[in-house]
This record gives structure tokens, C-alpha cells and sequence, in this order.
């Protein structure tokens, strides 16, 4: 199944994918579950597909806002340098570390399909990272790798949008460049576990403007999702909703001789084999004063 949360006229909404229009399962069902995210907490999935089913679309693909597949998610978490080649990338002479490298993001960081990505005026250096994220469907502390896959509700395409200098300004953090408002995306929708036989090989490309500039396969994960999941639910409790985004290819705008950042008319696709694509226009934001 295709699940997707979005705004109609002003109000927000959930529901499931189905053709080229939306079943609307937050009116279908409503009483039960008030957002996708208290769906996945009920372990739903069953009545969410037989309620799709028979039914309807009510809304069409193109009346909507996307917005990202869980916005009210509990943790947004983000792997780093996690394809093979990616450390060399760097070329720092650093060893691969025996543990993945991450950060958290806020949900105002992000947008969803469609929603322009902005360019802050602080900084020229908006960069991409096209990724694929996982949504957390089952509860679980210190998670066996053996177990992991059973705490995955679905899959989601993710830009893990980027101020690059900001970066830099403090020692061992990117905190501040990776949490400007609205610089990264997820969605269109996510995509339920039960659509993939299973995540070994999966294949991952950024698009800009048209021109491809990252394409890998999950086959090439230095730490794959089971190990993330066993290593995350180590420190901290994943919730149902909770994202893990999983790390991006080579080849985001950085590594370019000269770097090429994005600017305000480009536009930013993210295609992941079964999950979909997510694209986003980028613009300039305009700047807000403090009052």
C-alpha cells in the first residue's frame, strides 16, 4: 500500500493511494485513528487495506499539498557516509568506522512531494542528498539485528537537504546545516514493508534538472537496516512513525570541482525502485523579521 498524509482545502488529511486519487481513510475512519501515525501505533495495517479496497478514491492526486508521509513522527533520524566509496569521498584519509556516523533532524526541516526546498539567505551552499528513509511500525529498545525487520512499516524517499557551510561551524556536529527550515523533503508517500520481498538490493537515484547525479543500490549499504535499527533502538526507544534515513550515494553537489549548489528555479527528484519519486523545486526564502 501506498500511504500519504496531505492537505485538501485547507485541512489535513491521510489516507491510502489508489490510482490516480486518494481513499480518505482519516474521514473513512475517523473516531479510530486521528493521523497515519496513531494507524501505525495500532498496528492497522489490516483494516487500512481492507477499508482501501473497498473502496472509492475520494480526493485526486492532483487537488492536494503533500505533506511528508508522517509529520507528527516522534524522531527524525539520519545516518551519514553510509555507501561504499562514500567515506573516500572525503578524502581525509580516515579509516571506515565500525559504527554508522548521525544526526537528528526537526520536522520543520522538511516538506513534502511537490513543496518548494528553500535556499536561506544566510548561505548559497543548499546541497542534495537523495536517501531512502524508514518508518518505524513496531515499538522496540535494544532490537535484535535478527528482529529488526519486523519493526519496519514502510519505506519513503528522502532529501536530506543540506547548507554545507553551516556544516562546518562547529567541530564534531552538522546539526545547524542539516535543520534549516524546509531544506530537505520525504515522500511522496510511504510504502508498506509488505511490498518488498526484502531490502538487499534496492536501487536509489538523485535527479537534478533532469541530469542524474547519484544512483547506488541498498546491496552497497556499509550498515544495512537491520544494523541500523539494532544500533539506533541501542540509545534511544524507536516509536511507531519514528524515521531513520539511511544514508546517501556519491555524488551530491559538494564533491563537484567547483561544488554546484542548488539554486532557485532547479528542481531535485528522488527515485527509489518501488518506493516512487519525490521532487521538489527549489526557491529563495524570503527572509522573516523578527518582531
Amino acid at each position: 500500500m501506498r500511504l500519504i498524509s496531505y492537505n485538501v482545502n485547507g485541512a489535513d488529511g491521510w489516507g491510502a493511494v489508489k490510482g490516480d486519487g486518494i481513499v480518505d481513510l482519516g474521514a473513512r475512519l475517523k473516531g479510530r485513528y486521528a493521523s497515519l501515525r496513531e494507524a501505525i501505533t495500532a498496528d492497522a495495517l489490516s483494516v487500512l487495506r481492507d477499508e482501501t479496497e473497498r473502496a472509492s478514491p475520494d480526493i485526486h492526486l492532483d487537488s492536494i499539498r503533500y505533506r511528508i508521509p508522517v509529520p507528527d513522527a516522534d524522531k527524525f533520524l539520519c545516518i551519514g557516509v553510509n555507501y561504499a566509496n562514500r567515506n573516500e569521498e572525503y578524502k581525509d584519509g580516515s579509516a571506515t568506522t565500525p559504527y554508522p556516523s548521525m544526526f537528528f533532524r526537526t520536522r520543520d526541516s522538511l516538506v513534502g512531494h511537490n513543496e518548494p526546498i528553500l535556499r536561506p539567505p544566510e548561505s548559497d551552499q543548499l546541497d542534495y542528498e537523495g536517501e531512502i528513509a524508514l518508518v518505524i511500525g513496531k515499538a522496540g529498545r535494544r532490537i535484535p539485528k535478527d528482529q529488526a525487520a519486523k519493526h519496519i512499516f514502510g519505506l519513503a524517499c528522502f532529501n536530506e537537504g543540506t547548507i554545507r557551510d553551516w556544516t562546518r561551524h562547529g567541530k564534531f556536529n552538522v546539526t545547524q546545516g542539516k535543520n534549516f527550515d524546509a531544506t530537505g523533503a520525504m515522500g511522496p508517500w510511504l510504502v508498506t514493508a509488505d511490498e518488498f520481498a526484502d531490502y538487499a538490493n534496492l536501487t536509489l537515484s538523485t535527479y537534478v534538472n533532469g541530469e542524474r547525479r547519484q544512483h547506488d543500490t541498498t546491496a552497497n549499504l556499509m550498515y544495512g537496516f537491520a544494523d541500523l535499527i539494532a544500533y539506533v533502538s541501542t540509545f534511544t526507544t524507536l516509536r511507531p512513525g519514528d524515521v531513520i534515513s539511511t544514508g546517501t550515494p556519491t555524488g551530491a553537489g559538494v564533491r563537484f570541482n567547483p561544488p554546484i549548489w542548488l539554486k532557485p528555479g532547479d528542481v531535485v527528484a528522488v527515485e527509489a525502485a518501488g518506493i516512487g519519486r519525490l521532487s521538489n523545486p527549489v526557491a529563495d526564502e524570503q527572509q522573516r523579521l523578527a518582531h
